[in-house]
């Protein structure tokens, strides 16, 4: 790995644990006030624009030429009648980064835009806000996409057991990729860092599917066709977040399907949503595409406007998923 590859490394990695560590201070203290809802009637949280600021601050300072591309913006904050979300952000923010004041919370926030570059990062502060309000599954998603492909990606889970098949064990999980380098996983506490291969079950082995817990994300009817065509019986592991790419990546289950809702086809992804999960399934040995068979591309601004859906695999079965789709 070249000296330019681990230093981007090495700063994603600082900053999807310093912004997991705001989200998980908001949420050991969180109260009802803290959620507010955006146009698109989203709930969004004061973690959000927290691990926003962290990460744009770090990043930028790390490479100031780079663009970042999130999700969120501070115009939300900046409304009067939203001085106190503001406060509350500036004050977990300023656990992390001792120099903040309200006015550079907003000013690190804004340093995300939706403009992408022939570089940029790509940043969903908190990926499945609904979880983290639940308590549930959430991820802090990073990648750095360059000329239209991931080159690293980052994904801080910190209420992933290490093992899925352990759920009341140690959780908090990292896992990372960097183009041709493999996936790995590590505990946000260090205490167990390893490296991660997809399923090796081929069908009629033991497959199970993972999907949005959200109906209103996916077509939870399709799945369960697909499954039943498939002849799959496992009942499928629902969670929010890209938490899902990381346990296809890490052999916990053998499909992610996010396809089309039948009320919104005309719906397309956003690039935050899918970048680092995508890199981290394909270094641990699977294949991602759109349900059409096409790789995900993400040099067309901040949606994936050629792609419709995404199909994330252990790669032996992929073909076989694409087919039973078509149907």
């Amino acid at each position: 790995m070249n000296k330019a590859v681990t230093r981007e490394l090495e700063v994603a990695l600082r900053c999807a644990v310093a912004a997991a560590e705001v989200c998980q201070r908001v949420q050991a203290k969180m109260v009802s006030d803290d959620a507010i809802t955006k146009d698109d009637k989203s709930p969004v949280t004061v973690a959000d624009f927290g691990s926003q600021a962290v990460v744009c601050r770090i990043l930028k300072e790390s490479f100031p030429s780079d663009s970042i591309v999130a999700e969120e913006t501070s115009r939300d904050l900046r409304m009067p009648e939203n001085g106190g979300l503001l406060k509350h952000v500036a004050q977990f923010v300023t656990a992390i980064l001792p120099d903040t004041s309200e006015e550079r919370v907003c000013e690190w926030i804004d340093l995300g835009t939706k403009a992408t570059a022939s570089r940029y990062w790509c940043l969903d502060p908190i990926d499945g806000t609904k979880g983290f309000l639940r308590g549930d599954q959430y991820a802090v998603a990073l990648a750095l996409v360059v000329e239209g492909k991931v080159q690293l990606g980052v994904l801080a889970c910190p209420n992933l057991p290490n093992h899925l098949e352990q759920p009341d064990g140690p959780r908090g999980v990292l896992l990372w990729a960097v183009l041709g380098q493999g996936a790995f996983q590590r505990s946000l506490d260090r205490r167990e860092t390893r490296p991660i291969r997809v399923s090796q079950a081929g069908l009629g082995g033991a497959i199970r599917f993972c999907e949005s817990f959200e109906s209103g994300h996916s077509d939870h009817e399709a799945h369960g066709q697909v499954a039943q065509r498939l002849g799959i019986t496992a009942p499928s592991i629902r969670m929010d977040s890209q938490a899902k790419y990381g346990i296809v990546a890490r052999g916990d289950a053998s499909i992610y399907l996010r396809l089309p809702n039948p009320k919104t086809p005309d719906y397309r992804e956003k690039v935050w949503d899918h970048a680092a999960g995508t890199i981290i399934i394909e270094e641990a040995g699977g294949k991602v595409t759109d349900i059409n068979g096409k790789p995900l591309n993400f040099g067309q601004g901040y949606k994936l406007m050629q792609n419709s859906g995404v199909v994330a695999t252990n790669r032996l079965i992929h073909d076989e998923v694409l087919a039973a789709l078509r149907h």
